[in-house]
């Protein structure tokens, strides 16, 4: 999640997701027989083409053109439609963590100092009018994204590209941007202000998708966008409350390895009661047998009822999703400057309370690292506090003693009124009881969700001690740790993630270091590393990583979860 945009992944995943939004980490789908280590989880029988496919959501499918969307916006949803130069691997858990070619033939050719990589596109490749896709689209699609008036997206390419900063978009500068070449049809490149080995991860941002410019409406090319994956949308309603695509006739499955595309048409039907929605999925009737939900999770209650019922319990997928809840310092503010006091918050937390605040060890996993537990991220398990399942008061009391507080401390905890179950009251209150034990009198300060959002990331107004959350991009250390702990990336007039205002030359270092690294698993061991070097410095308590639990039809089969998104892969599944 980018400094740029708040909370914008978390609404993805968080909110669904948040959950993170949107839910990618750990060890993908587990005591789960919906969604089985093969992918064929669903009902028997093999998956076949035809029939329609529901999918039923909180969110409505807002902002449905490439330039505008998040990567993981909507469940998946856009990847029906648009085609990238990479893309996520389509399998069960950790192995859906891989980015694999989509248009490319291959992940890209970087050059010795990763400053410059180059695409090939894949022959008989076309959109759903027919016509080839070429290098020069995909040029003109990235270019339309630094428009203002289709912002929205993902600023990595803003930041990476040579120009990219001060690039205005094609309808003000008909140059376009020096930085990306397209020296023939098939063959694109990009020059980079610095070193980026992770830009294959890039590639897969759905401002990568080809955007043929006699076709390009500005503004209003959300409402029919030409199509260059499996479905051409046919309708689109209330601004993505209701999408209905049909198959894009000239979608050739021997360049897409990784769309299923089962189903001859799929409707989205957005802004539904979470209640109803898994109302519906639970009674399977009629066209709600074939349906799905990319953003509704089953919630305490409901998970209790679903454990009583077998057949409901095989219908329930399960999805982890790189995102780690924390509380967050602002060594800025007193008492929070002085080490001491953070590690003794540490040790104090009772993480058993606050998973249970959570909705229970079904729905989140203790966390004791930034990084979610996923291979991917480059995770190291370390506990440099350790509290232990319920916290150990004795040793915050002597670290508060230590700093001078023997007689106790009273701090004030800012948190969201959101009922999310990731910064809502009922976990700030789980904290407070914990905290006490130690002697730590937490106050609590609840804030509407707007204003919760404009406080803890300006720097002006930002308090010492708030709960806050983060999900991942990409499933790798850097989409994680950078935006939080580069100080170099601290925004003062802006949206700011370094909450701690972090700003260590030995860290920003070797985040420069790992990002000249073309070699993903090396990386990935360097970021595990630099996170646990980071942890050390009590700049938050991390407490628990979500886990998502969603209902499914009793018609739909190829259930497939991977841990890049958490969420039920709607390309792959069928309902025949």
């Amino acid at each position: 999640m980018p400094r740029t945009v708040i909370s914008r992944r978390v609404a993805v995943v968080a909110a669904s997701v948040a959950l993170a939004t949107a839910a990618t980490a750990c060890a993908g789908p587990q005591g789960d027989n919906a969604a089985s280590a093969s992918g064929a989880g669903g009902k028997a029988g093999a998956p076949q083409k035809g029939g329609t496919l529901q999918i039923l959501n909180r969110q409505p499918q807002t902002d449905f053109d490439p330039a505008r969307l998040y990567t993981s916006g909507g469940g998946n949803v856009p990847s029906l439609v648009f085609r990238t130069l990479t893309t996520r691997n389509r399998e069960n858990g950790a192995a859906g963590t891989k980015v694999v070619p989509d248009l490319a033939t291959d992940l890209g050719k970087p050059s010795k100092d990763a400053t410059v990589w180059t695409y090939t596109l894949k022959d008989g490749l076309k959109y759903e009018d027919g016509t080839a896709i070429t290098s020069a689209d995909i040029k003109y699609g990235i270019e339309r994204s630094f428009a203002a008036e289709l912002s929205g997206g993902a600023p990595y390419l803003r930041d990476w590209l040579i120009g990219g900063a001060d690039y205005q978009g094609p309808y003000k500068d008909k140059k376009g941007l020096d930085s990306i070449e397209v020296p023939d049809a098939k063959t694109i490149v990009f020059h980079l202000n610095k070193p980026e080995g992770e830009f294959p991860y890039l590639a897969t941002q759905t401002q990568t998708t080809p955007v043929p410019k006699a076709k390009d409406t500005g503004a209003k090319y959300e409402e029919h966008p030409v199509s260059s994956g499996p479905y051409k949308v046919v309708k689109n309603e209330n601004d993505g409350e209701k999408l209905l695509l049909e198959r894009n006739p000239h979608w050739d499955a021997k360049t897409d390895e990784e769309r299923k595309a089962y189903p001859d048409k799929i409707e989205v039907n957005s802004g539904l009661d979470p209640a109803v929605i898994n109302q519906r999925l639970s009674a399977s009737a009629g066209t709600d047998a074939a349906a799905v939900t990319t953003d509704n999770n089953l919630g305490p209650a409901e998970l209790a009822k679903v454990a009583g019922d077998k057949k409901l319990a095989d219908r329930v997928g399960t999805g982890h999703f790189g995102y780690t809840n924390y509380l967050a310092f602002n060594p800025k503010v007193k008492p929070f400057d002085d080490p001491k006091v953070r590690q003794a918050i540490a040790y104090a937390v009772d993480r058993s309370s606050v998973i249970n605040a959570a909705g229970g060890s079904s729905l989140a996993l203790p966390a004791t690292t930034n990084l979610p537990p996923q291979k991917s991220f480059g995770y190291v398990k370390y506990d440099h506090f350790p509290a232990g399942e319920s916290g150990n008061a004795a040793k915050a009391k002597e670290l508060l003693k230590e700093a001078g507080h023997e007689k106790g401390l009273t701090i004030t905890l800012t948190h969201s009124n959101a009922k999310d179950r990731e910064t809502s009251p009922e976990i700030a209150t789980a904290l407070q009881d914990a905290l006490k034990k130690a002697g730590i009198t937490l106050e609590l300060k609840g804030l509407e969700e707007n204003d919760y959002n404009d406080t803890i990331h300006s720097v002006k107004k930002q308090p010492g001690f708030f709960l806050a959350h983060w999900g991942a991009d990409w499933p790798s250390g850097g989409p994680f740790l950078a935006p939080l702990f580069d100080g170099r990336q601290i925004v003062k007039d802006g949206a700011n993630f370094n909450y701690a205002q972090f700003d260590d030359a030995s860290v920003n270092k070797e985040i420069d270091e790992i990002n000249k690294l073309t070699d993903l698993d090396a990386a990935a061991a360097r970021w595990g590393a630099l996170d646990k070097k980071i942890g050390e410095q009590a700049l938050t308590v991390p407490l628990f990583h979500p886990v998502y639990k969603r209902l499914y039809g009793k018609d739909v089969k190829n259930i497939v979860i991977s841990d890049w998104t958490g969420v039920l892969d709607v390309s792959q599944v069928a309902v025949k």
